[in-house]
């Protein structure tokens, strides 16, 4: 666990005044801290600025807001969130859990408490990151799939053939032009469109 946390650059995100051992709870557990920032109209541009791997919230309430606000300013970009906080409110867990927040830790700052919850945090996010590659990918097979039948579903109609010829139509005309087979789908589909204009 410790070598996943060594010299992880980490970004402290604190509404108000954070715990005086947080700081060096985690510093112990082996992250390089490269700021600590407040969550304000900078919060992007530090983020852009220091290129943190790992991002920890400090607030005593409304830990929920400031998990939504920092994985908005994180954009596309994600990373584990870690959350520090004496906010036990269901809706503030619920709004930090759909931010993204790897995990929730409500009044627990010791040392070896923090090493252990950073641990589990970094393999809880590289589990979603998984899971959100997957989804990713289904999805885009899907959508690829639905133009591939749709362009063949054309080459029927307009050429008469079966399903089959159709399809090793495409894949022929894909081949030659050195395309993927759902680009090929997406062109025949655009200059159909561009037809019945």
């Amino acid at each position: 666990m410790t070598s996943a946390i060594a010299s992880l650059p980490t970004l402290i995100v604190s509404a108000g005044p954070s715990p005086d051992n947080l700081r060096a709870c985690l510093l112990e557990a082996g992250c390089t801290i490269v700021a600590e920032v407040g969550p304000d109209a900078t919060l992007a541009a530090q983020l852009a600025h220091h290129l943190p791997r790992l991002i920890v919230l400090s607030t005593a309430r409304a830990a929920g807001q400031l998990a939504s606000t920092v994985a908005l300013a994180c954009g596309a970009e994600r990373r584990p969130l870690l959350v520090f906080t004496s906010d036990a409110s269901e809706s503030s867990i619920d709004a930090a859990i759909t931010a993204g927040v790897a995990a929730y830790v409500i009044d627990g700052i010791e040392p070896a408490r923090v090493r252990a919850v950073l641990g589990v945090a970094l393999a809880r996010f590289r589990q979603q990151q998984k899971l959100l590659d997957e989804l990713y990918r289904a999805r885009t097979k899907l959508a690829e799939r639905k133009v591939i039948d749709r362009a063949k579903g054309i080459l029927m109609a307009r050429y008469k053939l079966g399903e089959d010829e159709a399809y090793q139509k495409m894949r022929s005309m894909a081949m030659n032009k050195k395309l993927k087979l759902a680009d090929l789908a997406q062109r025949l589909l655009d200059v159909e469109e561009l037809l019945d204009s």
